[in-house]
């Protein structure tokens, strides 16, 4: 059974920065997209930032530009969010997930397959 387990969400203050982490079990990573989701309360779950099998393509959400970076590590079967210059909006609950495949279509949550429970953002101002 593949399991996805997020770290590293926690408080911080806006302008302040967190790394985000993700392991996946019983997949193998360097075969599959991976991406970072989030949804806040009252809102629908959206694509943060995706990235394919090995790295080579990329996708920001545009809000998330120039302050997000997406990392992979396939030896280390891990994915990384980093999050610099955080905004109050940033506040949600975030999750990894992992797609069947080696490409993340849309970044949307319907592409992918695998998901971990969340690890929750918060920015205060």
């Amino acid at each position: 059974q593949v399991q996805v387990v997020e770290s590293g969400g926690g408080l911080v203050q806006a302008g302040g920065s967190l790394r985000l982490s993700c392991t996946v079990s019983e997949l193998t990573f360097g075969n599959n997209a991976m991406g970072w989701f989030r949804q806040a309360p009252g809102k629908e779950r959206e694509g943060v930032s995706c990235i394919s099998y090995r790295g080579g393509s990329l996708y920001y959400v545009d809000y998330v530009k120039g302050r997000f970076t997406l990392s992979r590590d396939n030896v280390k079967k891990t994915l990384y969010l980093q999050m610099n210059s955080l905004k109050t909006e940033d506040t949600a609950m975030y999750y990894c997930a992992a797609a069947r495949g080696p490409y993340y279509g849309n970044c949307k949550p319907a592409d992918f397959n695998y998901w971990g429970q969340g690890t929750q953002v918060t920015v205060s101002s």
